[in-house]
């Protein structure tokens, strides 16, 4: 985000992660049935999950832009949106295995959940990897657009539809099978703030690792 109001943009973010911050462990209440404090993981965990796809799907608008213009940033931008995305899908297993421990007294089950959000970061990882593998920046860009339009049904799959279609260990999302909202209303409004919150994060991290890479292209370029 390179603009006069960057600095108020960047102090807005951190004051209100703070305040999510705070709202996760003195505002929300605790889940019913969960052991412990164990529950305030969630206002973290579903949030960087639900970032992580946000993440992903932008990948595949920027990557189809890409193909339809040709335009390098658009590479960049879809490549960048892929490297936070893993990064948030990463924390989100990891946090989400720091409350498996607590939960079900292992970090691993083979939880539905568990063993769709890995195949997720196999799948882009192995994205990451053949960018770095590809040395021509035309052939590398146009075989990582392909590669990220097929997240459009593969990012869907392994974190909506995997989880759904069999028995899981894991909790109800906010909206459950019966398609109503069983969550406390301050829990609610926490987790929605920590998402917005992550969402935006994402966006200005991005925006800084397109500004990177632009860079980096221009020095190549000289």
């Amino acid at each position: 985000m390179k603009s006069r109001f960057a600095p108020a943009f960047k102090l807005l973010l951190w004051a209100w992660m703070c305040l999510v911050l705070a709202g996760a462990f003195f505002y929300a209440p605790l889940a019913a049935g969960f052991l412990g404090e164990s529950s305030r993981i969630l206002f973290f965990h579903v949030p960087m999950a639900w970032t992580a796809f946000v993440a992903f799907l932008a990948a595949a608008v920027w990557s189809g832009l890409y193909l339809a213009r040709r335009e390098p940033r658009h590479d960049r931008a879809a490549a960048a949106a892929v490297e936070l995305g893993f990064v948030f899908c990463l924390l989100a297993t990891v946090t989400g295995a720091m409350w498996a421990r607590t939960m079900w007294g292992a970090f691993w089950n083979w939880d539905p959940r568990q063993v769709s959000i890995v195949l997720v970061l196999i799948f882009y990882g192995a994205y990451l990897a053949l960018r770095g593998a590809v040395e021509d920046r035309e052939k590398r860009a146009r075989l990582g657009a392909v590669y990220a339009l097929l997240g459009l049904v593969v990012a869907p799959f392994f974190f909506w539809v995997v989880p759904r279609i069999t028995f899981s260990l894991h909790p109800d999302s906010i909206v459950n099978t019966r398609g109503t909202i069983d969550m406390e209303s301050r829990m609610l409004q926490v987790l929605l703030a920590s998402w917005v919150g992550f969402n935006a994060l994402f966006f200005w991290l991005h925006g800084l690792r397109c500004r990177l890479g632009a860079l980096a292209d221009r020095r190549l370029e000289a």
